[in-house]
């Protein structure tokens, strides 16, 4: 009976495990999504270029998420490994655009930040 018992709690934490790593995987999705929209709308990006910014995106958000699972209870390793992966995420990104967009999309992004310069 005890097995019994324990076979079923183990089958119910892995099932609640797999669905936990299932919903992350979920909502970084939809977060890459979104994010690649702003993207396509503030740098007019074709089709091609959508597809390749939604996977550069779904590969920074879990690389984030993976840093911050590992490194949690190091905040001074986290931030320099943030910011490296965050150097490495622009200069995909803006690799993948033409000179143009490039414009359109750091005009955007300085309008969008509390640091730009009055107009």
């Amino acid at each position: 009976m005890k097995k019994a018992l324990f076979l079923t709690g183990l089958v119910l934490a892995l099932g609640a495990t797999a669905y936990a790593t299932g919903d992350k995987d979920a909502t970084i999705k939809t977060r890459a999504l979104a994010l690649t929209r702003v993207q396509v709308e503030k740098a007019r990006l074709d089709e091609g270029q959508y597809v390749k910014v939604k996977d550069l995106n779904i590969r920074m958000l879990t690389e984030m998420e993976d840093l911050k699972t590992r490194f949690a209870a190091e905040p001074a390793i986290l931030d320099e490994r943030l910011a490296v992966a965050q150097a490495r995420y622009e200069l995909e990104l803006t690799a993948m655009m033409r000179p143009s967009q490039l414009v359109m999309f750091n005009q955007a992004r300085n309008s969008m930040t509390a640091l730009s310069a009055p107009r």
